[in-house]
């Protein structure tokens, strides 16, 4: 009995040492595995960020070059008359396309005409001819070149054309575009962000102490090859301190600082057209200590699994010794044995009786979860469904009643009333056709097209789909519409799905509340707006709810994805994400703020649609 004992002392033992040697490495492994799947999808989006910010220029340089105006001062470059008129239409058009500059060049590389011509640091005269981006487009081809500004000392991306006239090259027009407003957004993120050149210098980073650094040994090839086109200027470049290493498929950058040393994984994409490699920097620090949580979790559980079987087996050890005591004792000893034996018999039937007792509970309380499970699933279900039944079930209820009184009007002769009500009956079908249709639209997938839409009409479909979600949570919407209602440049169903979201989250912030009231207000610039410096008329769309309101902890990543202040399984929190997007991409913004008098206000500014333009086909 003894030797079992230490047998099995030893095999809990043993299975603790693999699982402290082995199993870690299984946990860390799956922990790095999750960091890299959330580091890949942060990359993707900052990549297509990138990607669709340079595309918005990339066929400008070559329209621009086209122009009447382009190509009468390439003629005559020394006309001072030509000059200036170019410098003030480049303006024009460098204001009007929120570009960084736009300016052109002769053949030698000298700049004759420049948006910024009446700036301290204006372009004109000076000579670019050491820009890749010119000797290529001098040479007849489209470039592309990523550089910090010699005379402007500002980072930017430039695109370039040649300037051609009847077959024959004259001169290059630039567009130099800021990309600062992206790299901002990088900035106080869970994951580091940076951009390098093909030569492993960092020149976009949401951190600003790794810039110019190199993620690339810096050999004097690198250094002549970067100092020769000046992409810098004067900045000093430096080796960023950091090692790498591959592990089981993982890239992990080791990063050495005057506060310490930080281990991160690595997800990398590169953007070819532009040259640039977009890296994705996760802290291992939270997958490590997660998988070292788990691991000294499994090793006390194995550990509380040994001494509870040690106990069990040092129990029968002992009693397994004094049954061989008493087998030993003299034979006036056998009734205290026999009652010994009986004492054991009951004690053995009562731990029986417990354990049994404890796989019924255990049962019980399985069956009880899977309960609430269940129990959940239908209350999802009966959420969604009850709200739908009640908007079917009164229409379905009026038309029977009106069918039953026009039977009896039409035995009675009455043929005109009978006549109403069927009428009344065709309008409660006309309603629920109108709320299905409303849905199905709703449901279906958009396509990219904008156009002018009627601000009255979206917000009269959207109040179809969210009444019964509305009435739910007994909320008052109070509606406050200009007359004529305002014509917005949108998509339709899109901008109904940013105003279904945000309906639906102020039904949700006041549900259970004392002012249950939730306005909806649309206002109308009387004259233009500037907006990124360029004007445009806009329209303001206000939801203000009277709800607990957004801290300013939560207003800086209400719009960040998979932020959500809901409970599980209330929301992935896309939908203000997806909304954010949306505004955007019409051309507008959305943001919010707290109401002085409580509650939250969310703002939509969309630019006005020209009234001849049709409603947006999606």
């Amino acid at each position: 009995m003894r030797t079992r004992y230490l047998s099995a002392i030893a095999g809990f033992a043993a299975l603790a040492i693999l699982f402290a040697l082995f199993g870690g490495e299984v946990v860390v492994r799956r922990y790095l595995n999750e960091a890299q799947a959330q580091g890949g999808t942060t990359l993707r989006l900052a990549v297509a960020a990138l990607d669709g910010h340079l595309r918005r220029y990339e066929a400008l340089p070559a329209l621009i070059a086209d122009q009447p105006d382009i190509e009468a001062l390439i003629r005559a470059p020394g006309d001072a008359v030509r000059r200036h008129a170019t410098n003030l239409y480049l303006s024009q058009i460098n204001a009007l396309l929120k570009s960084s500059d736009i300016y052109m060049l002769t053949m030698d590389g000298e700049t004759i005409a420049a948006s910024n011509f009446d700036q301290p640091t204006s372009f004109v005269g000076q000579n670019f001819s050491y820009r890749p981006y010119f000797q290529e487009a001098a040479r007849g081809a489209q470039a592309r070149f990523y550089a910090l500004g010699t005379t402007s000392a500002k980072r930017g991306y430039y695109f370039s054309s040649p300037i051609e006239i009847g077959g024959e090259i004259l001169g290059v027009i630039v567009f130099k575009v800021d990309i600062d407003s992206i790299e901002s957004s990088w900035v106080g993120g869970d994951a580091r962000i940076f951009v390098s050149d093909p030569e492993g210098i960092i020149f976009m980073t949401g951190t600003p102490e790794w810039l110019y650094s190199a993620v690339l040994p810096l050999t004097p090839e690198r250094r002549s090859r970067t100092e020769a086109s000046r992409r810098y200027a004067d900045a000093v470049l430096t080796e960023l301190p950091m090692t790498e290493r591959q592990d089981d498929g993982h890239r992990l950058m080791t990063l050495t600082t005057d506060n310490g040393t930080r281990e991160y994984l690595v997800s990398a994409q590169e953007m070819p057209e532009a040259g640039w490699t977009v890296n994705v920097l996760t802290d291992t620090a939270s997958a490590r200590a997660q998988a070292q949580t788990v691991v000294v979790a499994g090793l006390l559980l194995l550990c509380m699994t040994g001494l509870g079987f040690a106990f069990v087996m040092q129990r029968r050890a002992r009693l397994a010794e004094r049954l061989q005591m008493q087998e030993q004792a003299h034979n006036e000893l056998e009734r205290r044995v026999e009652e010994r034996t009986a004492d054991l018999a009951r004690v053995n039937s009562r731990i029986e009786d417990e354990i049994a007792e404890r796989r019924q509970t255990e049962q019980q309380l399985r069956q009880t979860q899977s309960d609430l499970i269940q129990a959940g699933k239908l209350a999802g279900l009966g959420q969604m469904s009850a709200a739908l039944s009640h908007e079917f079930n009164q229409p379905l209820a009026a038309a029977k009643t009106y069918t039953d009184s026009a039977a009896v009007l039409i035995e009675r002769g009455r043929l005109e009333e009978a006549s109403d009500n069927i009428r009344r009956i065709s309008a409660l079908i006309d309603r629920m056709a109108s709320i299905s249709r409303h849905l199905r639209n709703f449901a279906r997938k958009p396509n990219e097209k904008l156009g002018a839409v009627a601000l009255d009409e979206v917000i009269r479909e959207t109040l179809e789909i969210v009444a019964a979600r509305l009435k739910a949570a007994q909320a008052e919407l109070t509606i406050e519409l200009p007359s004529p209602p305002p014509m917005v440049q949108a998509g339709f169903v899109r901008l109904q799905q940013v105003l279904v979201n945000i309906l639906t989250n102020a039904a949700d912030a006041v549900e259970g509340r004392d002012n249950r009231t939730i306005t909806l207000s649309v206002e109308q610039a009387t004259g233009p707006h500037v907006v990124g410096g360029l004007a445009a008329e806009r329209v303001t769309i206000s939801i203000r709810d009277h709800g607990p309101g957004v801290g300013s902890a939560i207003r800086e990543r209400i719009f960040d994805p998979f932020f959500t202040t809901k409970g599980i399984g209330k929301g992935l929190g896309l939908g203000l994400s997806i909304s954010y997007n949306i505004v955007k991409d019409f051309g507008g913004s959305l943001s919010v703020e707290d109401h002085p008098y409580g509650g939250a206000i969310f703002i939509i500014e969309l630019p006005v649609a020209e009234q001849t333009m049709g409603q947006a086909a999606e």
